[in-house]
């Protein structure tokens, strides 16, 4: 007969077959008390992969004990990073006029797959624009502001804005399945602005009152038709369209258009400029970061990712400003940008092309930034539509990859992916989640670890070899343990205990 008492010593005896065997009862109790907890505890699984999985649930995994022969990845919960504000593209009319070219039902799909948080990428940070910029395509350049020396803004109008292929419209339509922050820059202030619009577009400086006025207007605009602009970017790669210095730039935010949004309670928050990549922010940003006066307006770093490179300097610079968000606001392929020939036809479709994303997203996280946008959200089969002003830098044959494509002949709808790699971060690594400390990996093997309210946790895990890998992650005292397929994103979901 088997039998089980608690005696007074604080053992455990335990019959069997006529034996006593004496365990203390503290260590029995812990032991299967670990070992439930261990047993209970799963994560939730999902999968992007070369071989046809898209967002796939897989079976959860169980936490269990450590592989010596799988990739190790190990959490360190007690070092955080930067807290993360969103991932995302971008509103532009020539997305709009893509949309439209479906048939209602088809584009409703294609806004909820997009930013539904539950159905779709639940897209969480994006960017819009303040007027006419390469992909603002649904007519010809322009700005809110057309009227030579309208310094008052009398003529100001933003009803380009609220037309059917207009960035308002296209905003409220995408609030209809989630939320996400706005941030907009400004390629050009209007013309009359500039010292000569063809020959030197550098902003006249007895217009900067002005300038802060139309930055004012725009804002006070957008909000009284329902859309909040949480950053305001004041230029969009400064030197390659308006032709302004760091040091203007500097004079202009904490000399004008710092104090005139601090008199009028402006809740929005200012992001200086949005160099065109990485190396020139560094270069470029301290005047104005090391300006006291300019400082205390900024409210987050805003730089573009073109060039792939230099993503030590950002991480340089963010440690010397910890207390700043830093973000990554515009990146695409493009026949311009270095990487991508007249060889290889864009869009790309091929589902192979978004590891590339997929590593330049670990890239720039890896050096601390908190939001990542990518430029065309919507573009039709040619890459288009774009906009064509020779004036404002705008060629034509300007063809680029979206993170959508939409065939406007066909109504064929294709997510690149690009769109299945963003995505893994964006529907699950939501605003607010703080990236922890991860060590460990291999070559073409990589882990981001992120917690969020409730003690949830969200591990993205990249394989970029052609083998299928074995992957555990170390979580306090367990072990989660993952096979990722070749080419492939995955995602793990659980709650620490």
């Amino acid at each position: 007969m088997n039998g089980r008492i608690l005696n007074r010593g604080g053992f455990i005896e335990t019959q069997r077959r006529g034996k006593v065997v004496l365990i203390r009862a503290s260590l029995l109790l812990a032991l299967l008390g670990l070992a439930q907890l261990v047993a209970a505890q799963t994560a939730e699984v999902y999968v992007s992969s070369r071989s046809g999985e898209r967002l796939v649930r897989r079976p959860d995994a169980q936490f269990r004990a450590p592989d010596r022969k799988a990739v190790s990845f190990r959490i360190d919960p007690a070092t955080k990073q930067q807290r993360i504000a969103g991932f995302g593209a971008s509103f532009l009319e020539a997305g709009m006029v893509c949309l439209n070219s479906l048939a209602p039902a088809a584009q409703e799909e294609v806004l909820q797959t997009l930013f539904d948080p539950v159905n779709g990428a639940g897209f969480s940070a994006m960017k819009t624009v303040i007027a006419g910029t390469d992909f603002m395509s649904a007519g010809p350049w322009y700005s809110y502001e057309d009227v030579p020396g309208d310094v008052g803004m009398k003529h100001f109008s933003i009803q380009r804005d609220l037309g059917t292929n207009g960035l308002i419209t296209f905003i409220r339509r995408a609030h209809k399945y989630g939320r996400f922050v706005l941030q907009a820059p400004m390629d050009y202030p209007p013309d009359w602005m500039l010292r000569d619009a063809w020959k030197d577009q550098t902003v006249e400086p007895k217009y900067y009152d002005a300038l802060a006025h139309y930055y004012l207007s725009y804002l006070r605009a957008y909000e009284t038709n329902g859309i909040f602009i949480d950053y305001l970017s004041l230029f969009n790669e400064p030197g390659i369209y308006t032709s302004i210095s760091y040091e203007n730039i500097r004079d202009l935010l904490k000399n004008h258009v710092g104090p005139l949004l601090a008199r009028e309670a402006v809740k929005t928050k200012i992001q200086f400029a949005e160099a065109p990549n990485r190396h020139v922010a560094s270069k470029e940003y301290p005047v104005i970061l090391n300006d006291p006066e300019a400082r205390k307006y900024v409210g987050a770093i805003a730089f573009h990712g073109y060039s792939f490179t230099d993503y030590d300097k950002i991480a340089a610079l963010r440690r010397q400003h910890p207390a700043l968000e830093f973000w990554q606001t515009e990146v695409c392929y493009s026949y311009w940008d270095g990487i991508t020939t007249r060889s290889v036809p864009l869009p790309k479709l091929d589902f192979s092309d978004g590891d590339f994303w997929g590593n330049r997203i670990f890239d720039d996280l890896e050096s601390g930034v908190s939001a990542w946008i990518y430029w065309n959200m919507i573009l039709d089969e040619n890459g288009g539509p774009w906009l064509v002003d020779e004036k404002h830098h705008n060629a034509d044959k300007n063809q680029q990859h979206s993170v959508v494509v939409i065939n406007r002949h066909s109504g064929e709808v294709s997510y690149t992916g690009l769109y299945y790699y963003l995505a893994h971060f964006s529907k699950f690594v939501r605003p607010g989640a703080v990236k922890l400390a991860v060590a460990g990996g291999q070559a073409g093997v990589r882990c981001a670890v992120f917690e969020g309210p409730g003690q949830k946790r969200v591990a993205e895990l990249l394989n970029s070899t052609a083998a299928s890998v074995p992957a555990q992650v170390l979580s306090e005292q367990s072990t989660l343990l993952l096979e990722l397929p070749p080419f492939s994103i995955t995602t793990a979901v659980w709650r620490r205990r």
